[in-house]
This record gives structure tokens, C-alpha cells and sequence, in this order.
């Protein structure tokens, strides 16, 4: 009898052909999972549903919320929102453009997800973003420059308005939306990534939108807090921006 073999098995054979076996149902465990968002597959051709069937589509899971509510996934419920774009050219796959106003028009750059109408949480309950007019116990650093009441200067070079507040993130502790009062005597909130703030000259330069576009800029309904929806539109706003503010962005550089 060999060494290394039990019953004349291999034993290295046989953890072999066990890691095989754990490895394909994990494959299959994890694309499974990954089938509880996106689907139903819709067809771009005639627009029909197109589901991978029984076999690949998990059994609805029940998933408890921090605040009682309990959502279940899959759904398979389809997008029920218009598609503000055209396709370019006939062929599937073809690039779309937006039709109407691209920096409403929710494709692209400028596409958001359906999300909760209310503020996300912290785990004591408050508001997870909130300007430091609520949030009193958070202040900005003294050796880091305040950018209140600094100039912001859109792409077109013009004054769109000031910095009246800043937005911070009360589990991280960073900052996540500059506050800008508009000429109008509107406010609108700017991610902290589509700003480039110069203590030198006292401005904050956002290149995405000319200084006119900002009057577009997704409303807060409460002034002191942003919903989850409001966060998604907003940062889809200025990502169409960055792309559509201007004709000539959209054309290919040669």
C-alpha cells in the first residue's frame, strides 16, 4: 500500500477535486447574491424583459434596515422612469445623447440611482450631513483655512456666489458640501470634489457649471438637511456639468 493514499485515493487528488467543488459553489453562492439589484435585464432592442430565469435568480431575502424597516430583495421591478436620450447610431451598444436639457436629463454622467427621500443617520440618530450651523460641534481647523464667505467663480469666469456655510459629515468627520449663496438669494449645496478652493484669492473655482447653471441645481425641500435622493441628484447635476455645461465639452478634443 502506497503512503499517502487511503483506501488507494490520493489524497492530494481528493483535496483537490474538494476545492473545486467549494469553489464553484461559491461562484455560484456570490452571483446569486449579486442578482438582488438590476434586474430584470431589459432588452435594448424592443425593450423587452429579459430574465436569466429561475435557476440563476435568488429566492427574495429580507434585509432589517438600522431603522426598523425591513426591504426584500430581488424585487425584479423594472426602471419605470423615461429615458431622456437617443441613441446615436441604430446599432446595440451605440452611445447615447441626452435629449432636452443634459443637465436634467439623468443619463450619463448626470444619472442617479432611486434612493430613500430621507437624510441618512447616524448611528445615535442625527442627521448624517449637516451644516455646522446644526452640527455646533464640529468647527473648522485653524491651520487648515476657513473658506467662509469666499468667491466662488464658475467655468464661464463669472461670480455665481459665496461660500455661506459648509456641510460635514458627522461619522467621518469631513467635510462634504460647500454652501453657496446665490446672487437669486437661493442656496445651493457643491460637492467638496467638484471645488477648488484658493486661500490666496479667496475664491473656490467650480469648472463643472457656468455661473448661470447654478440657479438649476436640485432644491433641498428642508434647508437644514439633505436626503439621500437630493445627495444622488445633486452630484449628478454637476457630473452632467462636466460635460454638457458647455456644447463644445462634449465634442471629441480632435
Amino acid at each position: 500500500m502506497m503512503r499517502g493514499a487511503i483506501l488507494h485515493l490520493d489524497v492530494a487528488q481528493i483535496v483537490l477535486y474538494a476545492f473545486f467543488i467549494f469553489f464553484a459553489c461559491l461562484v455560484w453562492y456570490l452571483r446569486q447574491e449579486d442578482r438582488r439589484e438590476g434586474y430584470p435585464l431589459e432588452s435594448e432592442a424592443d425593450g423587452g424583459v429579459r430574465s436569466p430565469g429561475f435557476l440563476f435568480i435568488p429566492a427574495p431575502k429580507a434585509f432589517r434596515l438600522a431603522d426598523g424597516t425591513i426591504l426584500k430583495a430581488p424585487t425584479l421591478q423594472a426602471d419605470t422612469r423615461a429615458l431622456n436620450a437617443a441613441k446615436v447610431e441604430p446599432w446595440p451598444g451605440a452611445p447615447l445623447e441626452p435629449t432636452g436639457d443634459p443637465l436634467l436629463a439623468g443619463v450619463g454622467p448626470g444619472s442617479y440611482a432611486i434612493r430613500p427621500e430621507v437624510p441618512a443617520k447616524t448611528h445615535e440618530g442625527h442627521d448624517l450631513i449637516a451644516p455646522l450651523r446644526i452640527a455646533t460641534n464640529f468647527t473648522v481647523a485653524p491651520e487648515a483655512g476657513n473658506p467662509l464667505g469666499f468667491t466662488v467663480i464658475a467655468a464661464d469666469r463669472r461670480a455665481a456666489g459665496t461660500i455661506s456655510d459648509l456641510w460635514v459629515d458627522r461619522s467621518e468627520s469631513l467635510l462634504r458640501y460647500y454652501e453657496v449663496a446665490l446672487e437669486s438669494s437661493r442656496s445651493v449645496l457643491v460637492p467638496v470634489h467638484f471645488a477648488d478652493v484658493n486661500y490666496r484669492t479667496r475664491t473656490v473655482k467650480i469648472t463643472a457649471l457656468k455661473a448661470s447653471q447654478f440657479q438649476q441645481v436640485p432644491a433641498l425641500a428642508n434647508p437644514d438637511s439633505v436626503t439621500m435622493q437630493e445627495e444622488d441628484k445633486i452630484s449628478a447635476f454637476y457630473g452632467a456639468g462636466a460635460l454638457y455645461a458647455t456644447p463644445a465639452r462634449a465634442e471629441p478634443l480632435l
